[in-house]
């Protein structure tokens, strides 16, 4: 205890000793409190508690005081007051209020980078604090909150990922060949692997076909031929938005040719790109649902599959689909809730692109919005990463008050760091957050800095 004091307030060389050496650190702080609350002069029984608080500092700063960066007498006493008088003597929602203004004035990062920070509460319907929540600025993989709230909202729960198997002209049963072209009806399923190819294979088995005459044809129709998406760096490991994707990559075709062989069936023709004509006939389909498509994009924050889940958004308006098209479905909803959506630049549908351009209101916005919306919510919070247990959050705010009481989606870019999401107070009130950190050399602070106020918010 004594080290933490002598390290705290800087009396290491000082004569004083033992009781003396806890009187300047003590008179400090109550010179710094007076200003501060006027309460504390008030209640002479409230000031006995807060020095008892103070002379036993290493609990509260193995709580609260995380950011190593400030060691100035006047931001750690006030730190320290904060704290005493928000567990002491602050109702709710007051007391968050006064940690959330604790940890903003503590972080020494904030003076060289941007931020911004809302926090809603959805149980009693009231703004509790924000702070830069209308500057605009580039929100990282949080953007998939807005791809995947608003095709919940436009696609519903229940919409499936469909890749087509079709095919012109007849099986000749002698011969058992299919005089005519076999299809493959891309659908951008980020989930598409060997099992559905070899259902694919043996739906062709199951028609009488062991030799095609025709072509093997990729559809395409899908969406636009644009591989990459607008604003996106060219050396960065990008998703290949392509509506035949397989494991990642344009080779569903190919990898259906090998599989084709490996089955005994003989391709005679060669692999081109034809769309299907509206009268051939089905084999054989194959579908993932959204929830299964939002469980990795949002958990594991899968670019690819944010990607495609924006391009079947965009397919509801007109295929092929475009990013337009999505985009459109957005700044519909933006105008729903109230919002103007010539205030904001929105360019993809996972947050890769350096045009994208939000605010903290808005993304605390679409998370009103989805809250207030039970088929949107009942998708989406099972979603999203549990603080401490799973995703992009499992080794984050670990032994804090925060474990598994927030449920948030992740963001991080080069010197853009984000957090926004759900939180669960003590009191069982529902909270909705945005936290923006642009500018920071480090992620490893804006990370730090966004653990703070979520254990803020649950307190």
């Amino acid at each position: 205890m004594e080290k933490v004091h002598k390290d705290k307030f800087h009396i290491k060389n000082s004569p004083l000793r033992g009781w003396g050496a806890l009187l300047l650190p003590l008179l400090c702080l109550l010179f710094l409190a007076a200003p501060i609350e006027g309460k504390v002069k008030k209640k002479k029984h409230r000031r006995k508690a807060h020095v008892v608080k103070v002379v036993e500092p290493q609990k509260l700063v193995q709580e609260d005081v995380i950011d190593a960066f400030s060691d100035s007498l006047a931001i750690d006493s006030l730190a320290l007051i904060g704290d005493t008088l928000t567990n002491d003597t602050l109702p709710w929602p007051e007391s968050l209020r006064a940690r959330l203004d604790t940890v903003i004035m503590k972080s020494q990062m904030l003076k060289t980078s941007q931020y911004a920070v809302m926090v809603y509460d959805l149980t009693s319907d009231s703004l509790l604090y924000a702070v830069n929540e209308k500057q605009t600025l580039r929100p990282a993989s949080t953007m998939k909150l807005l791809t995947a709230i608003t095709a919940l909202d436009k696609l519903g729960g229940s919409y499936q990922l469909k890749t087509y198997l079709k095919h012109t002209g007849t099986v000749v049963d002698s011969t058992r060949t299919l005089k005519g072209n076999v299809y493959v009806i891309g659908g951008m399923d980020p989930r598409f692997n060997r099992d559905d190819l070899i259902a694919f294979v043996e739906s062709l088995k199951k028609l009488g076909v062991d030799t095609i005459a025709g072509n093997l044809c990729a559809d395409r129709s899908f969406k636009d031929k644009d591989l990459l998406g607008e604003g996106w760096c060219w050396d960065d490991d990008n998703p290949v938005l392509s509506p035949l994707v397989y494991s990642r990559k344009d080779q569903m075709m190919d990898k259906l040719v090998a599989e084709l062989a490996e089955q005994g069936i003989t391709l005679k023709g060669e692999i081109v790109d034809e769309t299907a004509p509206f009268l051939a006939d089905e084999i054989c389909s194959r579908a993932h649902s959204i929830d299964q498509i939002l469980t990795r994009m949002m958990k594991e924050s899968d670019n690819l599959y944010a990607e495609s889940m924006y391009y079947h958004l965009a397919a509801a308006q007109n295929k092929p689909a475009r990013a337009a098209g999505a985009k459109m479905f957005e700044l519909n909803l933006i105008r729903k809730m109230g919002l103007n959506p010539s205030d904001y630049r929105l360019a993809d549908g996972s947050g890769l692109s350096l045009y994208n351009y939000v605010t903290a209101e808005l993304e605390v916005a679409f998370l009103r919005y989805a809250y207030e919306n039970s088929t949107i919510y009942n998708h989406l919070i099972p979603s999203l990463p549990l603080a401490a247990y799973d995703g992009t959050l499992s080794k984050r705010l670990n032994g804090t008050r925060a474990a598994g009481s927030v449920r948030a989606k992740t963001g991080t870019l080069t010197c853009v760091s984000s957090l926004a999401g759900y939180a669960k107070a003590a009191n069982g009130h529902i909270l909705a957050f945005c936290i923006i950190n642009q500018g920071v050399l480090r992620a490893k602070n804006a990370k730090a800095f966004q653990d703070r106020i979520c254990v803020a918010m649950c307190r």
